[in-house]
C-alpha cells in the first residue's frame, strides 16, 4: 500500500508544479519569485525545496508538464483510430492549436530556449515531439501513402520546419492567422510527398 506521506509529497510537488506553470505563463521566469509559487501552492518555501533545487529546476518541471500535455495529446491522434494520412494530419492540425495555447508559448517557446540554453532546450524538443515526427513519417512511408524518402533526414527537416513555425506563431501579433497560414504551407509540402491514389496500395520496399 501506499504511504500517505508519499501521496501527500507526490501531491504537493504536482501543486508547486501547476502553480509555477500558472505563474510562468502570466510573468514570465524574470518575473516569478519562488515565494510567490510556494505562497499560490499553498506550501511553505522549504517544502519547495526539498522537491526542487532552486528556480530552474522548478522552471525544467515546469516545461516537462507542458511538454507532456501536448505530447500526449498528439500520440493519442496519431496512434489512434482512422487511415495513417488522417492521422498525420490531425497531429499536424492539434500541433499547431498547441502553438495558441499560452503556457506552451510562454513556457515551451519563448522562455524555455533563454533559461535552460539553447542545447538543453533542442534536447528536450527532440525527445519528445521529434520522436512523433520521426515515428508519423515512418508510418506513412510503411502505409504507401508517401514516396519512399530517407525517414530520418525528412523527419529532421519537417521537425525543424514545425519548430520554426511554433516560434513564429508564438511571436505574431494575430497567432490565429499565421497558425492557419502555417498549416496551409506544411500540408502542401507534404502533399507534394503524397503518392497519387492508384500508388498508394504498394508501399515502399525496405
Amino acid at each position: 500500500m501506499r504511504s500517505r506521506r508519499l501521496d501527500y509529497s507526490e501531491s504537493t510537488r504536482s501543486a508547486l508544479v501547476d502553480s509555477a506553470v500558472e505563474l510562468f505563463t502570466k510573468r514570465g521566469y524574470a518575473g516569478t519569485s519562488l515565494d510567490e509559487v510556494a505562497k499560490r501552492a499553498r506550501v511553505t518555501k522549504g517544502a519547495l525545496y526539498h522537491h526542487f533545487s532552486g528556480k530552474q529546476a522548478l522552471f525544467e518541471a515546469a516545461f516537462e508538464q507542458v511538454e507532456s500535455l501536448v505530447y500526449d495529446r498528439l500520440q493519442k491522434i496519431m496512434t489512434g483510430d482512422g487511415e495513417p494520412w488522417e492521422r498525420a494530419m490531425g497531429g499536424l492540425q492539434a500541433f499547431i492549436r498547441s502553438c495558441l495555447d499560452p503556457s506552451y508559448q510562454r513556457i515551451a517557446i519563448h522562455e524555455g530556449p533563454v533559461v535552460m540554453g539553447w542545447e538543453r532546450w533542442r534536447e528536450a524538443e527532440e525527445q519528445s515531439s521529434f520522436g512523433l515526427v520521426r515515428s508519423g513519417l515512418q508510418l506513412l512511408v510503411d502505409a504507401g501513402e508517401v514516396e519512399p524518402v530517407p525517414v530520418d533526414l525528412t523527419a529532421r527537416l519537417l521537425f525543424g520546419a514545425l519548430s520554426s513555425a511554433a516560434t513564429e506563431i508564438a511571436g505574431a501579433a494575430d497567432p490565429k492567422k499565421v497558425g492557419a497560414e502555417i498549416e496551409d504551407v506544411i500540408m502542401r509540402m507534404l502533399f507534394r510527398l503524397r503518392r497519387p491514389a492508384g500508388d498508394q496500395e504498394r508501399p515502399a520496399a525496405g
